[in-house]
């Protein structure tokens, strides 16, 4: 008995996985086909994927990511004072700068973050000039420490000595009171932050300390605490990215402090108006110590996959997990989506620097490039490729948040929660938000742009996590 011919139909779909060449070729020949991006996980380095599934295997790894989950979703920072650092700021005494970044010398110490710290050591009243700062940090005499280890966060080539006014913020957790700081933010042009050591770089750190903190803890006291994050979530749905543009929050800040600022006393009020006036990045710093207070809750929670911790110095890029005080570093990457100023380009540049990275950890910065047009322009210029920047994050996040909500994306919450078994899976490293300094000069900022976090130090921890 023959078996009866069935006749092929008229046309032949195709689901094509994995190498996109045979779907290219079935679309040459006028054929239907839907391809699947599949690829090998960890781009199939036998040692990562043992690594993967013991941790995808390990029930425990999941219920510690769903607790971190939690509170970096649902913490409530507030920003509650302006204290000087050595007054709260734990372990801060004597002749010690507290640095962005993982722990550096002198020695391996970037041009930019070199000249902060001499800047912030002669507004300390530690040397009489420029010069001579120089030779005390080569010859030791300043302690040099990671502000990351004092619970603290900084922004760029930030280098904060024990006299410099820093925000206080708490949050009020179920296990204990958390506490953060970072430092008011130096604002715009030949400032320490982007690594000048100039005459008016230091006396932007005196004014500071000696007028601007001093205001702004009495705006503090007569407003009471702010809730910092309430406002990201505005500025967020006003195209801030919180961490590259947060020119909306900053607005917001200053129209809720107004009446307080007007109440300051006449030596007072003056001065610090127009330094809140002409520094749209002033909420940065905020942020920042909102998104630290969120990470150090989160990082009680020992066992997790999630990155809290993740700073670059200029010279090492460095990530923390939950439950631990190691870094897994690696080379600081360049800034490689960048948008230069008139004359400047990639040779100018130093590496990716600052603390500022802990924002695309809890859902600001980059994870809500989506909604900002500002961060559109250094990612291919469209709307379309600041979602696409969000949708990477999404691919290596295990939440998204119920508080940072993207108009421009049908309101869908930014994503959350950076899993180091998703990076080393999908090979999507973060990408963040940020400044770019100049690398010997002493200009200042010279560009901006998105820098890619390097692969090497997840691949690191996830080792480390797996056993």
């Amino acid at each position: 008995m023959t078996a009866p011919v069935r006749a092929l139909p008229d046309e032949i779909a195709v689901v094509n996985v994995g190498l996109p060449m045979f779907a290219d070729a079935v679309r040459a020949q006028g054929g239907t086909v839907t391809h699947v991006d599949w690829r090998p996980p960890a781009g199939g380095d036998p040692d990562a994927v043992r690594a993967l599934t013991r941790l995808y295997a390990d029930p425990s790894v999941d219920v510690a990511n769903a607790e971190v989950l939690r509170r970096l979703d649902t913490g409530v920072p507030f920003l509650t004072g302006v204290r000087r650092a050595d007054e709260v700021v734990p372990g801060v005494e004597g002749r010690m700068l507290l640095h962005c970044g993982p722990a550096v010398d002198w020695a391996q110490a970037c041009d930019p973050l070199r000249r902060s710290m001499r800047a912030a050591t002669v507004a300390e009243g530690w040397a009489a000039d420029v010069a001579a700062a120089d030779r005390l940090l080569a010859e030791g005499g300043v302690r040099l420490e990671p502000a990351n280890h004092h619970d603290m966060v900084v922004p760029m080539a930030s280098a904060i000595g024990p006299s410099a006014p820093v925000l206080v913020v708490e949050l009020t957790a179920d296990d204990g009171l958390v506490r953060s700081f970072a430092p008011i933010n130096q604002g715009p042009g030949e400032v320490p932050w982007f690594g000048r050591d100039t005459d008016a770089a230091i006396a932007r750190l005196r004014l500071l300390r000696d007028a601007v903190g001093p205001a702004l803890a009495a705006v503090l006291q007569r407003s009471g605490p702010l809730d910092v994050l309430a406002l990201a979530a505005q500025g967020i749905a006003m195209g801030d990215d919180l961490h590259m543009r947060t020119q909306a929050a900053t607005n917001l800040l200053a129209r809720t402090w107004l009446g307080h600022v007007a109440a300051l006393p006449d030596d007072v009020r003056g001065p610090f108006a127009d330094f809140l006036a002409g520094n749209h990045l002033f909420f940065l710093t905020p942020a920042m110590a909102a998104a630290k207070a969120l990470t150090l809750w989160a990082g009680r929670v020992p066992g997790s996959s999630i990155v809290t911790s993740m700073a670059r110095n200029g010279t090492t890029f460095g990530i923390r997990l939950p439950g631990s005080d190691r870094w897994y570093t690696t080379a600081a990457p360049p800034v490689g989506d960048a948008l230069y100023y008139s004359g400047l380009g990639p040779d100018d540049a130093a590496p990716d620097i600052g603390d500022s990275a802990v924002l695309e950890l809890v859902g600001l910065g980059g994870p809500a490039a989506a909604n900002s047009p500002a961060v559109a322009a250094f990612l291919g210029g469209s709307m379309a490729d600041a979602a696409a920047a969000t949708d990477a994050f999404r691919r290596i996040c295990v939440g998204a948040s119920s508080r940072f909500t993207l108009p421009a994306a049908g309101f869908a919450g930014t994503p959350v929660g950076v899993d180091l078994r998703k990076v080393v899976a999908t090979g999507v490293t973060p990408k963040v938000n940020t400044g770019i300094l100049a690398a010997s000069s002493g200009q200042g900022q010279v560009g901006a742009g998105v820098a890619t976090a390097p692969l090497a130090c997840f691949t690191e921890a996830l080792h480390a996590l797996a056993g």
